[in-house]
C-alpha cells in the first residue's frame, strides 16, 4: 500500500477530508504532529502540509525547524501539497514573501480559478502570499488574489481550507470557541459535497505526479 506523509501544526486542524481521500485511494496517511516535535526524515517523500493559527515567518521554534526540514527536503525534490499556513511556509521555501492583509478572510469564500471553475471554499486566514518566482496563479478570490498557485508539476499551494468537511468545522468550532469565524449549525452539505469532488480531483492530479 502506498504511504503518504502529512504534517499537522495544531490539535483542532487534522487531516479531515484529506483522511477520506486516501482511504479511497488505498494510501496510507502517516501524520506527523510539528507541534509536539514530529517530523519525518529529510527526504524526497511527497508530503502534504496542512494549516494552523501561526504566523509562517515566525511563530514558535517548532515552527523554525520545520522550515528548516522543508527546505532541505524541496533541495531533495520532494513534492509538496500544502494549505494556508503550509502553502506559506512552501512559499518561502521557494523565495517568495507573506504579508498581513487589510483585513482577515473568513467562512465561505467565493474563489474563480484559472480554468473558470468557481467554487465555494471555506476560509480563515489574515495573510497573503507573494508568490515566489516561477509561480503559476491558478485561483483567486475577492480579497486576496493568491489563493492558489503551482510551482512546477509537483508543488501546489492552496489558501483556502478544501480538507475542512462538517466534522473539521464542529471541532474547529468546539476548540476556538467564540473566536472561530465558522459556520454554526448551517446545513453546508451540499457546499462541503462540491468541495470534496473538486479535492478529490486535485489530490488525484498532484498524486499522479509524485
Amino acid at each position: 500500500m502506498p504511504e503518504l506523509n502529512l504534517i499537522q501544526h495544531h490539535p483542532a486542524e487534522g487531516p479531515g477530508a484529506i483522511a477520506e481521500w486516501a482511504r479511497l485511494r488505498g494510501i496510507t496517511l502517516n501524520v506527523f504532529r510539528a507541534d509536539l516535535g514530529q517530523l519525518p526524515p529529510i527526504s524526497a517523500a511527497p508530503v502534504i502540509l496542512l494549516g494552523g493559527p501561526y504566523e509562517s515567518n515566525a511563530g514558535p521554534e517548532w515552527l523554525e525547524h520545520e522550515r528548516q526540514w522543508l527546505a532541505a527536503s524541496l533541495e531533495q525534490g520532494a513534492a509538496v501539497f500544502a494549505i494556508c499556513l503550509g502553502a506559506q511556509l512552501l512559499a518561502l521555501s521557494l523565495g517568495g514573501s507573506v504579508r498581513r492583509m487589510a483585513r482577515p478572510e473568513t467562512g465561505w469564500t467565493r474563489v474563480s480559478f484559472a480554468d473558470g471553475q468557481v467554487l465555494n471554499v471555506l476560509e480563515w486566514h489574515e495573510d497573503a502570499i507573494d508568490l515566489p518566482p516561477g509561480a503559476q496563479l491558478l485561483a483567486s478570490s475577492a480579497a486576496c488574489e493568491q489563493q492558489m498557485y503551482r510551482v512546477g508539476p509537483t508543488r501546489v499551494g492552496l489558501q483556502f481550507h478544501p480538507e475542512w468537511d462538517a466534522q473539521s468545522v464542529v471541532l474547529l468550532n468546539e476548540h476556538f470557541g467564540d473566536e472561530s469565524p465558522l459556520p454554526r449549525g448551517e446545513d453546508d452539505g451540499v457546499e462541503h459535497a462540491a468541495v470534496f469532488e473538486w479535492l478529490r480531483g486535485t489530490l488525484d492530479g498532484w498524486w499522479a505526479g509524485v
